[in-house]
């Protein structure tokens, strides 16, 4: 039973971590779209690779940070 509760204790925390990561991520996205003088996302629909490159640069180098920070 003991092993039961370690279980959904972990599992809880980490959606508390996963709910926790989608709303930095959507601040972080907010934030980055606030800096540029050009929408993003109509780029992207555009078919503008050079902004949707480094919309995934942004993306990849917080989850970089974040991946450091905790381990």
């Amino acid at each position: 039973m003991i092993i039961f509760q370690e279980y959904l204790f972990t599992f809880g925390w980490s959606l508390v971590g996963a709910i926790s990561m989608a709303v930095a991520f959507l601040v972080m996205m907010k934030v980055f779209n606030k800096m540029t003088p050009f929408n993003e996302w109509e780029e992207i629909k555009n078919g503008n690779v050079a902004v949707a490159i480094t919309i995934a640069a942004v993306i990849l180098s917080a989850a970089l940070v974040i991946g450091k920070a905790i381990g």
